[in-house]
């Protein structure tokens, strides 16, 4: 990865797949992804939702733009077996020649038990043994996994040609008992609206010592932050206060929230020209983030997008 644009990244979730008058969303995903280049950032995140599939769409992207790196931020792991999310992580891996890295996270539980009319295992235990199994699986060990919450028996070889090196795993954990478990089970951690004091008095510190705790390199801690370089701020505001509502209701955010001392998911909005959201972002490796991830410019212009992305190369 070249050094101008790696400590950067950008998010494309739901918002640029439900585009009025869109014809073909991979088409426009690859679209996006030069743009993205051409402005110097080197990475490229997928949210999954209940539209594409985040790691298929990652693997299309970055087969057809080789300049970027690509991610998934997040899959939830439940309902998604290890031994489904590791096939397509393997196949992503294979199709960008080893510039992919699979985001996984628990999901809001409010969300997923109605969506699939299942009910959730225990979170922590469920998060733990399925990093456990889903490790060897990513890395073609046929190992088989007996646990509480799930089981993993191969049947056959899953290995895949050319997914190499390894596949880093990061899990959007920022409470305690997740951010132990990413530690020392995992490769680090992708953390959403959870801002600068918190990262730096938290979750950094938090994450790093369990990581060496368990004899791990230190961790990735890539955030995840909404911001935008425009001339009218304001409007910016009311844009992503309808995007980012959806979280002041669940209790994992509101509580990350309530911890940076503020109310709203919309109070961590970095909006204003190119030194202001500059000055912002900084913060957030000041605090100890390897990578920001710039989420929710896909609700701005073109000109206010490539004002965004363009940001990488003063960081």
């Amino acid at each position: 990865m070249e050094a101008a644009g790696q400590r950067v990244g950008v998010f494309l979730g739901g918002t640029f797949a439900q585009e009025p008058g869109m014809t073909n969303l991979v088409d426009r995903a690859v679209e996006l992804a030069h743009g993205v280049a051409d402005a110097g950032v080197r990475t490229v995140w997928f949210g999954q939702a209940s539209d594409y599939d985040a790691p298929q769409l990652a693997a299309l992207v970055g087969r057809a733009e080789p300049r970027v790196h690509v991610g998934t931020s997040v899959v939830p792991m439940y309902p998604r077996h290890p031994l489904l999310l590791a096939a397509a992580a393997k196949t992503a891996q294979a199709s960008t020649a080893g510039r992919f890295r699979l985001g996984v996270g628990l999901g809001a539980r409010t969300v997923l038990e109605p969506q699939f009319g299942l009910a959730y295992p225990p979170q922590i235990q469920h998060l733990r043994e399925y990093l456990t199994a889903l490790r060897p699986l990513l890395d073609g060990d046929d190992t088989v996994f007996e646990g509480e919450t799930l089981a993993s028996r191969p049947v056959g070889p899953t290995a895949v040609a050319g997914a190499s090196p390894a596949i880093p795993v990061l899990v959007a954990a920022m409470g305690p008992r997740a951010l132990a478990a990413a530690g020392e089970l995992a490769d680090g951690t992708i953390p959403f609206l959870a801002g600068p004091r918190t990262l730096a008095e938290r979750i950094v510190p938090a994450i790093t010592e369990a990581a060496a705790a368990a004899g791990r390199p230190a961790p990735q801690i890539v955030a995840g932050v909404p911001a935008v370089v425009t001339d009218d701020a304001a409007a910016a505001r009311d844009r992503v206060s309808a995007a980012l509502g959806f979280y002041d209701s669940i209790p994992s955010y509101r509580k990350v929230i309530a911890t940076e001392g503020l109310s709203h998911a919309a109070d961590l909005l970095i909006a204003g020209d190119e030194d202001t959201v500059t000055a912002g972002l900084r913060r957030y490796l000041d605090a100890g983030a390897t990578e920001v991830m710039l989420t929710h410019t896909d609700l701005f212009d073109t000109e206010d997008r490539a004002r965004t992305w363009s940001i990488a190369q003063r960081l």
